[in-house]
Protein backbone atom coordinates (compact mmCIF):
# COMPACT_ATOMS: atom_id res chain seq x y z
CA UNK A 1 0.00 0.00 0.00
CA UNK A 2 1.33 3.41 -0.87
CA UNK A 3 1.31 5.44 2.54
CA UNK A 4 2.55 8.90 1.41
CA UNK A 5 4.44 11.25 -0.98
CA UNK A 6 7.52 11.98 1.00
CA UNK A 7 9.13 14.47 -1.84
CA UNK A 8 9.37 15.47 -5.61
CA UNK A 9 12.86 15.67 -7.41
CA UNK A 10 14.31 18.77 -9.38
CA UNK A 11 17.01 18.29 -11.95
CA UNK A 12 19.73 20.56 -12.92
CA UNK A 13 23.21 21.12 -14.50
CA UNK A 14 24.33 23.43 -11.21
CA UNK A 15 23.65 21.83 -7.40
CA UNK A 16 25.82 24.77 -5.63
CA UNK A 17 23.70 27.12 -7.69
CA UNK A 18 20.22 25.38 -6.85
CA UNK A 19 21.09 25.57 -3.17
CA UNK A 20 22.04 28.98 -3.05
CA UNK A 21 18.44 29.95 -4.79
CA UNK A 22 16.18 27.96 -2.40
CA UNK A 23 17.85 28.38 0.35
CA UNK A 24 19.00 32.30 0.22
CA UNK A 25 16.41 33.31 -2.28
CA UNK A 26 13.24 31.17 -1.94
CA UNK A 27 14.55 30.72 1.99
CA UNK A 28 14.04 27.31 2.28
CA UNK A 29 15.85 25.43 4.93
CA UNK A 30 18.16 22.91 2.96
CA UNK A 31 20.53 19.65 4.01
CA UNK A 32 23.53 18.63 1.58
CA UNK A 33 24.15 15.60 1.76
CA UNK A 34 26.33 15.30 -1.61
CA UNK A 35 29.35 14.72 0.52
CA UNK A 36 27.63 11.21 0.77
CA UNK A 37 25.19 10.90 -2.53
CA UNK A 38 28.14 11.43 -4.59
CA UNK A 39 30.29 8.46 -3.36
CA UNK A 40 27.21 6.37 -2.75
CA UNK A 41 25.28 7.32 -5.39
CA UNK A 42 26.96 8.77 -8.29
CA UNK A 43 24.49 12.45 -7.65
CA UNK A 44 25.00 15.09 -5.71
CA UNK A 45 21.82 15.49 -3.98
CA UNK A 46 20.33 18.11 -1.52
CA UNK A 47 17.00 18.29 0.16
CA UNK A 48 14.57 21.36 1.29
CA UNK A 49 13.19 20.40 4.66
CA UNK A 50 10.15 23.10 5.41
CA UNK A 51 7.11 22.63 7.26
CA UNK A 52 4.23 20.33 6.01
CA UNK A 53 3.71 19.14 2.84
CA UNK A 54 6.32 17.23 0.47
CA UNK A 55 10.01 18.41 0.31
CA UNK A 56 12.10 18.91 -2.41
CA UNK A 57 15.07 17.08 -3.29
CA UNK A 58 17.90 19.14 -5.61
CA UNK A 59 19.66 17.06 -7.72
CA UNK A 60 22.89 16.67 -10.06
CA UNK A 61 24.92 14.30 -11.97
CA UNK A 62 27.96 13.27 -10.70
CA UNK A 63 30.01 10.10 -11.46
CA UNK A 64 29.22 9.34 -15.30
CA UNK A 65 29.75 5.69 -14.30
CA UNK A 66 26.87 6.03 -12.03
CA UNK A 67 23.24 4.58 -12.96
CA UNK A 68 21.57 7.64 -11.51
CA UNK A 69 23.77 9.89 -12.82
CA UNK A 70 23.03 8.75 -15.46
CA UNK A 71 19.64 9.03 -15.39
CA UNK A 72 19.64 12.48 -14.78
CA UNK A 73 21.89 13.42 -17.50
CA UNK A 74 19.86 11.55 -19.65
CA UNK A 75 16.78 13.67 -18.59
CA UNK A 76 18.55 17.13 -19.27
CA UNK A 77 19.93 16.48 -22.17
CA UNK A 78 16.28 15.59 -23.28
CA UNK A 79 14.24 17.53 -21.86
CA UNK A 80 16.11 20.42 -19.64
CA UNK A 81 16.40 21.36 -15.95
CA UNK A 82 12.72 21.02 -14.04
CA UNK A 83 10.84 18.57 -12.61
CA UNK A 84 12.98 14.89 -12.48
CA UNK A 85 10.47 12.52 -10.57
CA UNK A 86 8.04 12.03 -7.85
CA UNK A 87 8.65 10.05 -4.99
CA UNK A 88 6.32 7.86 -3.19
CA UNK A 89 6.42 5.43 0.07
CA UNK A 90 5.42 1.63 0.51
CA UNK A 91 6.35 -0.63 3.31
CA UNK A 92 8.33 -2.75 0.93
CA UNK A 93 8.90 -1.21 -1.78
CA UNK A 94 9.39 -4.26 -3.48
CA UNK A 95 6.47 -5.85 -2.46
CA UNK A 96 4.60 -3.05 -3.90
CA UNK A 97 6.81 -3.00 -7.04
CA UNK A 98 4.59 -6.69 -7.46
CA UNK A 99 1.54 -5.81 -6.92
CA UNK A 100 1.61 -2.37 -9.58
CA UNK A 101 3.00 -4.72 -12.05
CA UNK A 102 0.12 -7.37 -11.38
CA UNK A 103 -2.31 -4.20 -11.92
CA UNK A 104 -0.73 -3.58 -15.13
CA UNK A 105 2.14 -0.97 -14.87
CA UNK A 106 5.34 -1.00 -16.65
CA UNK A 107 7.83 -2.02 -13.40
CA UNK A 108 11.51 -1.11 -14.04
CA UNK A 109 13.83 -3.24 -12.95
CA UNK A 110 16.03 -2.43 -9.92
CA UNK A 111 18.79 0.20 -10.25
CA UNK A 112 21.93 -0.45 -9.15
CA UNK A 113 22.52 1.30 -5.60
CA UNK A 114 18.50 2.48 -5.79
CA UNK A 115 16.51 2.23 -2.72
CA UNK A 116 13.12 2.06 -4.20
CA UNK A 117 11.65 1.48 -7.57
CA UNK A 118 10.39 2.99 -10.74
CA UNK A 119 7.28 3.24 -12.53
CA UNK A 120 8.11 4.03 -16.39
CA UNK A 121 6.40 7.80 -17.08
CA UNK A 122 4.64 5.85 -19.93
CA UNK A 123 2.34 3.86 -17.00
CA UNK A 124 2.10 6.89 -15.86
CA UNK A 125 0.93 9.97 -17.96
CA UNK A 126 4.82 11.21 -17.94
CA UNK A 127 5.89 10.98 -14.61
CA UNK A 128 8.55 9.18 -13.26
CA UNK A 129 7.57 7.66 -9.78
CA UNK A 130 10.21 5.70 -7.61
CA UNK A 131 8.63 4.10 -4.79
CA UNK A 132 10.70 4.33 -1.90
CA UNK A 133 10.92 2.30 1.84
CA UNK A 134 9.11 4.49 4.52
CA UNK A 135 10.91 7.59 5.93
CA UNK A 136 13.52 6.74 3.62
CA UNK A 137 14.90 10.44 4.59
CA UNK A 138 14.48 11.34 7.90
CA UNK A 139 16.65 14.84 8.41
CA UNK A 140 15.53 17.58 9.92
CA UNK A 141 16.92 21.43 10.13
CA UNK A 142 16.08 24.46 12.34
CA UNK A 143 14.82 27.35 10.24
CA UNK A 144 17.84 29.82 9.27
CA UNK A 145 18.36 33.65 9.47
CA UNK A 146 16.77 33.63 5.44
CA UNK A 147 13.65 31.61 6.19
CA UNK A 148 9.97 32.47 4.90
CA UNK A 149 6.96 30.61 6.70
CA UNK A 150 6.86 28.86 3.58
CA UNK A 151 5.11 25.18 3.51
CA UNK A 152 6.48 21.92 1.38
CA UNK A 153 4.86 21.10 -1.51
CA UNK A 154 1.10 21.16 -0.26
CA UNK A 155 0.29 19.90 -4.30
CA UNK A 156 2.12 18.94 -7.09
CA UNK A 157 0.12 19.61 -10.59
CA UNK A 158 0.26 17.15 -13.28
CA UNK A 159 -1.34 17.82 -16.45
CA UNK A 160 -2.62 15.09 -18.44
CA UNK A 161 -4.78 15.05 -21.83
CA UNK A 162 -7.40 12.38 -20.92
CA UNK A 163 -8.60 13.03 -17.13
CA UNK A 164 -10.44 9.76 -16.87
CA UNK A 165 -7.73 7.79 -18.15
CA UNK A 166 -4.92 9.37 -15.36
CA UNK A 167 -7.87 8.78 -12.64
CA UNK A 168 -7.97 5.39 -13.68
CA UNK A 169 -4.39 5.26 -13.27
CA UNK A 170 -3.14 6.87 -10.08
CA UNK A 171 -6.20 5.73 -8.35
CA UNK A 172 -7.20 2.63 -9.50
CA UNK A 173 -3.40 0.94 -10.11
CA UNK A 174 -1.67 2.78 -8.03
CA UNK A 175 -4.71 2.72 -5.57
CA UNK A 176 -4.08 6.13 -4.29
CA UNK A 177 -7.54 7.98 -2.80
CA UNK A 178 -8.97 10.01 -5.70
CA UNK A 179 -11.76 12.85 -4.92
CA UNK A 180 -14.66 13.12 -7.87
CA UNK A 181 -13.42 14.94 -11.00
CA UNK A 182 -14.86 18.77 -10.94
CA UNK A 183 -14.42 21.46 -13.06
CA UNK A 184 -12.74 24.51 -12.65
CA UNK A 185 -14.81 27.84 -12.24
CA UNK A 186 -13.96 29.13 -16.25
CA UNK A 187 -15.02 25.93 -17.49
CA UNK A 188 -11.62 25.31 -19.01
CA UNK A 189 -10.41 23.11 -16.82
CA UNK A 190 -11.20 20.16 -15.11
CA UNK A 191 -9.20 18.50 -12.08
CA UNK A 192 -9.18 15.51 -9.44
CA UNK A 193 -7.14 15.58 -6.19
CA UNK A 194 -5.46 12.28 -5.43
CA UNK A 195 -4.54 11.75 -1.53
CA UNK A 196 -1.70 10.55 -0.48
CA UNK A 197 -2.01 9.52 3.39
CA UNK A 198 0.99 12.02 4.24
CA UNK A 199 2.67 14.72 2.36
CA UNK A 200 1.33 16.93 -0.10
CA UNK A 201 -1.56 16.01 -2.78
CA UNK A 202 -1.31 15.45 -6.50
CA UNK A 203 -3.51 17.07 -8.70
CA UNK A 204 -4.56 16.13 -12.33
CA UNK A 205 -5.37 18.57 -14.66
CA UNK A 206 -6.92 18.43 -18.34
CA UNK A 207 -7.53 21.26 -20.53
CA UNK A 208 -11.96 20.94 -21.32
CA UNK A 209 -12.34 20.61 -25.55
CA UNK A 210 -12.36 24.67 -26.45
CA UNK A 211 -15.18 23.57 -28.75
CA UNK A 212 -17.84 22.49 -25.50
CA UNK A 213 -20.77 24.38 -25.39
CA UNK A 214 -20.02 26.86 -22.35
CA UNK A 215 -16.72 27.11 -22.58
CA UNK A 216 -15.33 30.90 -22.45
CA UNK A 217 -13.08 32.43 -25.00
CA UNK A 218 -10.30 34.38 -24.64
CA UNK A 219 -10.00 36.58 -21.15
CA UNK A 220 -7.75 36.31 -18.55
CA UNK A 221 -9.87 33.41 -16.53
CA UNK A 222 -8.39 31.27 -19.28
CA UNK A 223 -4.77 32.26 -18.52
CA UNK A 224 -4.24 29.20 -16.88
CA UNK A 225 -5.74 26.69 -18.92
CA UNK A 226 -3.54 28.56 -22.11
CA UNK A 227 -0.35 27.87 -19.75
CA UNK A 228 -1.33 24.43 -19.69
CA UNK A 229 -2.66 23.58 -23.15
CA UNK A 230 1.03 25.05 -24.32
CA UNK A 231 2.48 22.71 -21.98
CA UNK A 232 1.02 19.82 -23.08
CA UNK A 233 1.83 21.15 -26.40
CA UNK A 234 5.56 21.84 -25.74
CA UNK A 235 6.29 19.30 -23.38
CA UNK A 236 3.83 16.82 -22.76
CA UNK A 237 2.15 14.93 -19.85
CA UNK A 238 3.65 15.28 -16.91
CA UNK A 239 4.55 17.42 -13.88
CA UNK A 240 3.79 21.25 -14.65
CA UNK A 241 4.04 22.81 -11.19
CA UNK A 242 5.08 22.97 -7.46
CA UNK A 243 2.42 24.64 -5.11
CA UNK A 244 3.44 25.87 -1.65
CA UNK A 245 1.86 28.00 0.47
CA UNK A 246 2.47 30.94 2.77
CA UNK A 247 0.36 32.93 5.24
CA UNK A 248 1.11 36.55 3.90
CA UNK A 249 1.65 36.40 0.29
CA UNK A 250 1.67 39.78 -0.52
CA UNK A 251 4.90 40.18 2.07
CA UNK A 252 6.31 36.99 0.50
CA UNK A 253 6.15 38.66 -2.55
CA UNK A 254 7.76 41.66 -1.50
CA UNK A 255 11.07 39.62 0.15
CA UNK A 256 11.17 37.21 -2.42
CA UNK A 257 11.29 40.32 -5.18
CA UNK A 258 14.17 42.02 -3.06
CA UNK A 259 16.15 38.99 -3.07
CA UNK A 260 16.28 39.03 -6.97
CA UNK A 261 13.80 36.18 -7.60
CA UNK A 262 12.12 37.30 -10.77
CA UNK A 263 8.19 35.91 -10.28
CA UNK A 264 4.96 37.34 -11.73
CA UNK A 265 1.42 36.97 -10.09
CA UNK A 266 -0.89 34.25 -11.91
CA UNK A 267 -4.26 33.25 -10.97
CA UNK A 268 -4.10 34.66 -7.18
CA UNK A 269 -1.04 33.45 -7.14
CA UNK A 270 2.77 33.81 -7.26
CA UNK A 271 5.13 31.97 -9.70
CA UNK A 272 8.81 31.78 -10.27
CA UNK A 273 10.19 29.54 -12.97
CA UNK A 274 13.59 28.21 -11.16
CA UNK A 275 15.92 25.96 -12.79
CA UNK A 276 13.43 24.80 -15.11
CA UNK A 277 10.60 23.99 -12.24
CA UNK A 278 7.31 25.80 -11.99
CA UNK A 279 7.24 26.78 -8.49
CA UNK A 280 3.69 28.23 -7.69
CA UNK A 281 3.12 30.02 -4.07
CA UNK A 282 -0.59 30.14 -2.90
CA UNK A 283 -2.22 31.94 0.31
CA UNK A 284 -2.88 29.10 2.96
CA UNK A 285 -6.18 28.83 4.23
CA UNK A 286 -5.12 29.12 8.31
Amino acid sequence: MITGMPRIAIAAHNFEAMITTFRDSLGMPVIDISASSVDSLGAKLAMCVPEGGSNIELMSPADPDAPLSQSLQRFLDRRGEGLFALMLEAPVPDDEAEILLGRGLNILPLMAGAGGRDIHPKSTHGVLIRVYPVNSFSGEMASHDNALPMSGIARVIVVVDDLDAAVAVYGGQIGLPVDAPRMGANYALTTALCRPATGGVIELMACTDEGAEGIPSGGTSNDRAVSVSEHLVSQGEGMYALVLQTPDIERAAAILLDRGLEIVEAHDALEAILFGARIRIEASST
